[in-house]
């Protein structure tokens, strides 16, 4: 849509009084509702206060307010323009014989995909392009491109108080082909896993002949005595935050975690998956340094940046380090080297980190503003796990059938998980596994509204 189309958009919206907050909602809707395309250039700031007859702080102050929510991306030099929303209002205009889509989709595990660092990373892009001599356009190193195992050394000893060693990292698509190489250089025996926890993580392992066994979870994250009953060597947390509960793993769990692998000899994967993720308490260390040789760590970049960079990492302990290297050549003989050589430089420059300081801001407006819904429109629900990550669980009252729950609220548009279906064997509470990072404030407000009125 041109810019002077603006104009005759948002007038009729914003007539009467608080004109501010009115010009805010209507171009909040217009962009919901797909009015103003992704892309649109706004006017400036002074050009758009003297079309309204507004001060121009008051249009500055909504710019800023929609561009925290998601709403608009803003850069030196080139405006303030539309972004790209991750879950958009239906577009009446949009014919009916397409695919129905989620009004609400709280799924979790995605980033603000609308956050993406686009121009970043497309110079980082460039910049990698520029630097690689021909030589390495040829096979890649399998274990992944020296640059990016380097800067990663660095950045998990500064950010995860991880010392380790760049020939220690393996580079890998994702997490999720980090745990296929540790099993597949792994002899079949019984692994393992949190229950509840990703069911997808324990068909990928037994796919990989792995056979998974669940320990249970409560308020303090993994049930060791349980563990050391169960005849397994091997065990997958999410120590930092556990999926789905949000918990993280008690110091004195931690420290019978790590005593069981040293006494029993047994391997510690450590999925670190959301960890950079907090808000209301400090950093916990990877437990992967206090134990080297009984741990191996696993991370990515799926929750800082996007999924669909499939870059992630793997440091296992190093008597498996060369199986699992080459496991890793006979699977695909490496990882793509240049949006490895890209990371590597955003890291370096600073933007990886100044794109998880902007991220964080985001996210703790998103969750403030999902808790503080929960709170006033159903009041019964318990939020639990809030003070990290991308999602939370809502704990529901006793004797509450969550997966019915869910289906009556998927017929009212919403996608909401239920926590039941994340466990394996245990019975535990009732609840809702619900992601906020994806949706802006106002998006996650009306959600609770509508289970409100649905449930």
């Amino acid at each position: 849509m041109a810019v002077e189309t603006i104009r005759e958009l948002l007038l009729p919206a914003a007539a009467g009084g608080r004109r501010g907050r009115a010009v805010e909602a209507a171009l909040r809707d217009a962009i919901r509702t797909g009015r103003l395309a992704v892309g649109t250039r706004l006017p400036s700031s002074r050009d758009l206060a003297r079309q309204l007859g507004v001060a121009r702080g008051t249009v500055t102050a909504l710019y800023e307010q929609l561009t925290a929510e998601g709403y608009l991306l803003s850069k030196h030099g080139s405006g303030t323009r539309v972004a790209p929303i991750d879950d958009p209002a239906p577009n009446p205009r949009v014919s009916a014989t397409k695919s129905p889509t989620w009004e609400f989709d709280l799924r979790p595990g995605l980033p603000a995909l609308s956050a993406f660092p686009r121009a970043e990373w497309l110079a980082a892009e460039r910049e990698a392009l520029n630097a690689t001599p021909d030589l390495g356009l040829g096979y890649p190193d399998p274990t992944g491109h020296p640059a990016l195992r380097a800067e990663l050394a660095a950045y998990l000893g500064r950010v995860r108080a991880l010392p380790t060693n760049p020939d220690d990292i393996v580079i890998t698509s994702g997490a999720a082909e980090a745990l296929s190489l540790l099993a597949d250089a792994l002899p079949d025996q019984r692994i393992a896993v949190e229950d509840p926890s990703h069911h997808g993580q324990a068909v990928l392992l037994h796919d990989h002949g792995l056979r998974p066994v669940g320990i249970p979870v409560d308020d303090k994250g993994i049930n060791v005595d349980a563990l050391s009953t169960s005849d397994c060597s091997i065990v997958l947390v999410t120590a930092a935050h556990q999926f789905p509960l949000g918990v993280a793993l008690h110091p004195e769990r931690r420290r019978h975690l790590l005593s069981w692998a040293a006494e029993t000899g047994g391997l510690i994967l450590e999925d670190d998956y959301d960890a950079e993720h907090r808000y209301d308490r400090p950093a916990l260390g990877a437990m992967r340094a206090l134990a080297p040789d009984h741990v191996a760590y696993i991370g990515s970049v799926s929750k800082v940046l996007a999924p669909a960079l499939r870059i992630g990492w793997l440091i296992p302990p190093r008597r498996l380090r060369d199986a699992v290297a080459r496991v890793k050549e006979m699977h695909d003989l490496g990882c793509p080297p240049l949006p490895q050589a890209a990371l590597a430089h955003l890291i370096a420059t600073g933007g990886y980190d100044r794109h998880l300081r902007r991220t964080r801001r985001l996210y703790r407006a998103r969750r403030d503003a999902l808790i503080e819904a929960i709170t006033q429109h159903l009041p019964q629900w318990q939020p639990v796990g809030i003070a990290a990550g991308l999602h939370l669980v809502v704990r529901l009252p006793d004797g509450t059938d969550d997966v019915q729950l869910r289906e009556k609220l998927a017929a009212a548009g919403v996608h909401a998980p239920a926590l039941s279906t994340y466990s394996h064997t245990a019975a535990g509470y009732p609840g809702l596994v619900l992601g906020y990072a994806a949706l802006p404030p106002d998006r996650l407000r009306a959600a609770v509204e509508r289970i409100a009125s649905a449930g």
